[in-house]
C-alpha cells in the first residue's frame, strides 16, 4: 500500500494533488481547516495553524497505519497562507505570526512527528515541501510570505542532511509549483497597488491565459515523484522539468 498524507488537501493544488495521488492508488489522507467533500480520498477536519491539533491529527493517521503493508509513505506539506499583502510595518501581529505558523513551523512539526514516527519503517518514505519562488526573490507586499518560504526551503536541506547518513532516511525534497489559478491569485489580483507593487505582472498573467492549473501541477509534481526524478535535499521549480 502506497500512503500520501497531504495538508491544505481541500481545494487548488492540494486538491488536484490528493485526487491524482487517489487515482493512482494511493491512500490518501487530507488534513485541512475545510472538507471538499470527496469520495475520492479520506479527509480529516483540522486546524494546522494550532500545533495541538495538528500533531493530534497526525498521531490519529499514524494509529490507523499498519505499518507491515505499507510500501511507500509521503507527507506533502502543502498548507500555506499569503496572509495581508502589504508592506511589513502595514502588518497586524497576529497575521505575520499565523502566516510563519502555517507556512513554516507546522511543517517543522509535522515533519519532526513524521521522521520520529516511520524511524523503523522499511519502506520508501519521504517528505515534499511545496515551497515558492517567493523563497529566493523579494517581493515588496510580501515579506512575511517570502521569509516564511525561505525558512521552508532551509527545512527540507536541513532534513535532507539530517537523514541521508540513516539507513533507510527520510528523503526530502522542495517544489516551486510556479504561478498557479487558485484562490491565492484572485486575493493577489484583488490587492491595491500601493500594497503590492508588483500586481500588473499577475494580472497579465491570468488575462493572457499563463497560469497553471492545479490539475497540471498536480501531474507534474506526481511524475517527479514517481519517476524519482530528485535527490534528497534538491529544490525545483516545476517550470524547468
Amino acid at each position: 500500500m502506497n500512503i500520501l498524507i497531504i495538508t491544505g488537501g481541500s481545494k487548488g493544488i492540494g486538491k488536484a494533488l490528493a485526487e491524482k495521488y487517489a487515482s493512482e492508488k494511493y491512500h490518501v489522507f487530507s488534513v485541512a481547516r475545510s472538507l471538499s467533500n470527496s469520495e475520492k480520498f479520506t479527509e480529516i477536519k483540522a486546524d494546522l495553524s494550532t500545533i495541538k491539533e495538528a500533531t493530534k491529527t497526525l498521531k490519529s493517521i499514524f494509529n490507523q497505519i499498519d505499518k507491515e503493508n505499507v510500501s511507500s509513505i509521503t507527507l506533502l506539506n502543502n498548507a500555506g497562507r499569503l496572509g495581508k499583502i502589504s508592506t511589513l510595518e502595514n502588518l497586524d501581529p497576529e497575521d505575520i505570526a499565523k502566516s510563519i505558523q502555517l507556512n513554516t513551523t507546522t511543517p517543522l512539526v509535522l515533519s519532526s512527528l513524521f521522521i520520529k514516527k516511520t524511524q523503523n519503517w522499511n519502506c520508501k518514505k519521504q517528505i515534499i515541501n511545496i515551497s515558492s519562488g517567493a523563497a529566493t526573490k523579494p517581493y515588496e507586499g510580501w515579506s512575511v510570505y517570502c521569509t516564511s518560504k525561505a525558512a521552508l526551503d532551509m527545512t527540507t536541506k536541513t532534513i535532507a542532511a539530517e537523514q541521508s547518513e540513516i539507513k533507510n532516511g527520510v528523503k526530502c525534497v522542495g517544489i516551486y509549483p510556479g504561478v498557479v489559478d487558485t484562490n491565492m491569485q484572485n486575493q493577489i489580483r484583488k490587492t491595491n497597488k500601493a500594497d503590492f507593487k508588483n500586481i500588473e505582472r499577475f494580472k497579465y498573467l491570468k488575462e493572457n491565459n499563463e497560469l497553471y492549473s492545479p490539475e497540471f501541477v498536480a501531474q507534474k509534481i506526481y511524475s517527479i515523484d514517481i519517476e524519482n526524478q530528485l535527490q534528497s535535499g534538491d529544490i525545483i521549480d516545476i517550470r524547468n522539468f
